[in-house]
């Protein structure tokens, strides 16, 4: 029988978190936002236990998982969208099958390792397709521009917000996030224009120079880690040398100066989205979520 969970007074005492990241071992930074929020979440004192955990790099999910001895173990994907990795090839390795994401596990661990029996090991959803990650791309979104008013801050009004993302062909979920958080951030009416852009798909990164209405742009990375896409492949395309690129991040710099002036605009580029706060929090709405959900229990075997 499921033991019950006090989702608005957090009462978690008995069960361990598991932040999971993609990882990589080509970029050390990529792992950072996991342990950043790890770490947050552990100085709230909410749950038994906060584990760090990767699929590509150490400490790996299929090691972690077996030394946790929690009555419940919730893992959170941090992963910007529902996708090949996080829906599929993730669950499977891990012994879960098609598992829906919201379904608790009791029973067995990854690739049949023996789990205590009263176990009960829940898989939420990405943390990038929660509709709270409003709050963290318009926080990511004010922060930049606070920072570097030149010699104002510009008023939202005055602003057309991008949300740029990677985008692919090869799995039709990998926009949906973004797009979903465009619809939000439009109907609240803050900015004078909301738009996505992709690396890999159109709208291009490139094209919101003809897209904006306005003379200030604000471009936020819907990453979850500031890596090789935000950090050089963005800047360039937004029009910076690539040469200029370089050798700021050799010097320890930021790749892009807020504001530059390109095309008559005046564009403001953010962080990527994983650092922000404000995930800590998007995090624990996954935990909820899993709380509150009714799936039938499955016994892996």
């Amino acid at each position: 029988m499921r033991q019950p969970c006090r989702v608005n007074g957090e009462n978690f005492s008995e069960a361990a978190l598991v932040v999971l990241g993609h990882g990589t071992t080509q970029n050390d930074s990529s792992a950072a936002p996991v342990y950043q929020h790890a770490a947050e979440l552990r100085r709230r004192k909410i749950f038994a236990e906060v584990r760090e955990a990767f699929w590509k790099q150490d400490p790996q999910i299929k090691k972690v998982l077996p030394e946790i001895a929690a009555s419940r173990v919730f893992i959170v994907p941090l992963f910007i969208s529902e996708g090949y990795f996080s829906d599929e090839v993730i669950p499977r390795e891990l012994g879960f099958g098609e598992l829906s994401t919201l379904n608790p596990v009791k029973g067995r661990g990854p690739h049949g390792a023996l789990r205590p029996q009263h176990s009960t090991i829940y898989y939420c959803q990405p943390v990038g397709s929660h509709d709270s990650m409003t709050a963290v791309l318009l926080a990511r979104a004010n922060e930049i521009v606070e920072a570097f008013p030149f010699p104002r801050a510009p008023k939202p009004k005055d602003i057309t917000l991008f949300i740029a993302g990677h985008g692919t062909e090869k799995n039709a979920n990998s926009r949906k996030a973004i797009e979903r958080q465009v619809e939000l951030i439009r109907a609240l009416n803050l900015y004078a224009g909301t738009h996505a852009i992709y690396l890999e798909e159109s709208p291009r990164i490139a094209d919101c120079y003809q897209l904006a209405p306005t003379k200030n742009l604000v471009v936020v990375p819907f990453f979850i880690s500031d890596g090789l896409h935000t950090q050089e492949d963005i800047p360039v395309l937004l029009g910076e040398a690539k040469r200029a690129v370089e050798q700021r991040l050799a010097a320890g710099q930021p790749a892009w100066r807020n504001p530059t002036e390109k095309n008559g605009k005046l564009v403001w580029y953010s962080p990527a989205i994983g650092s922000e706060p404000h995930m800590a929090d998007v995090i624990l709405e996954r935990v909820r979520e899993a709380c509150r959900s009714r799936g039938d229990e499955t016994q892996i075997e």
